[in-house]
């Protein structure tokens, strides 16, 4: 008998703590990351089924961490991939304007001195996956094939794919406006630029465009 109660105070945990793992997934805004914690949260919820033996929820469990299994792979082949377009546009851009003030608040938590009304001397580029816009890069032309970036904005359910690497390594536009090195801002928050090819130089990250 104490042995079936804590069978039953086991699966109970598990059960609870499956659907728990369910709710926090789909909070999530990064799509790959949901991706993993709701693979996680089914098979969890799947043991728990088969230990209940709910046959039609063992079902639906598995078939559920199959396509989650599905879209992992998916996703995780889009970053080798050429799944993204980079678009130059100009800082007056009536949908680039409308998509900075969109994400204003997110942009000022990593690029607080960020000012989108000075054009002077950059150039702006869209970062596309689809229809969907993904980042957006500006560049300031420094002078003598110098850059510097002065905005590096990836969106919430890509930052798991690091999209700003089709505009330094994959596309041509910063080589096609002549510029033969960029400079990352110094203190940024949370770079990811050493996973780039970026040096860090002090207080700030460099490369040198091919």
């Amino acid at each position: 008998m104490g042995l079936d109660l804590t069978r039953v105070g086991l699966l109970d945990a598990l059960g609870w703590a499956g659907s728990a793992l369910l709710v926090v997934s789909v909070m999530q805004t990064r799509i790959l990351r949901l991706r993993w914690l709701n693979l996680c949260a089914t098979l969890i919820l799947l043991i728990f089924n088969i230990g209940i033996k709910v046959w039609p929820m063992v079902a639906m469990n598995a078939v559920l961490a199959i396509i989650n299994v599905w879209f992992i792979v998916r996703l995780t082949r889009e970053r080798g991939t050429n799944a993204y377009a980079v678009l130059p546009v100009a800082l007056t851009d009536a949908y680039l304007r409308h998509f900075l003030t969109i994400q204003a608040r997110d942009i000022a938590a990593f690029f607080p001195n960020f000012r989108p009304d000075q054009s002077a001397g950059r150039q702006a580029f869209l970062v596309q996956h689809g229809h969907e816009t993904a980042g957006v890069v500006v560049v300031r032309d420094l002078g003598n094939g110098v850059g510097q970036v002065e905005l590096d904005y990836v969106t919430p359910a890509f930052r798991d794919f690091t999209p700003g690497e089709y505009v330094y390594r994959t596309s041509t536009v910063l080589t096609d406006l002549g510029l033969r090195r960029i400079l990352t801002p110094a203190g940024m928050v949370a770079p990811y630029y050493d996973r780039l090819g970026f040096r860090r130089e002090g207080d700030h990250f460099a490369l040198d465009l091919a």
